[in-house]
């Protein structure tokens, strides 16, 4: 069991890593004031789409770490 929850920590956790290296940086949004509209006015609907998608994966990666950590902790 403990090999089991360790091994699945580990993917978890780097899952984890991926998906937070995958998401813009909260200055992302200056690139529209340099560029111009046209990309806020086409490119920002999927934009905003596919960060809402990572922003949930990450919250249920973030529970399971959490929980396996927890799980991991208690089994040795």
């Amino acid at each position: 069991m403990h090999l089991a929850a360790t091994i699945a920590l580990v993917i978890v956790s780097v899952l984890l890593i991926t998906v937070v290296l995958l998401q813009s940086g909260k200055s992302a949004g200056l690139s529209g004031a340099i560029t111009g509209g046209a990309e806020q006015l086409f490119g920002k609907q999927k934009a905003r789409g596919f960060e809402a998608v990572l922003n949930k994966v990450t919250v249920v990666l973030a529970v399971l770490f959490f929980v396996l950590s927890i799980l991991v902790a208690y089994l040795v």
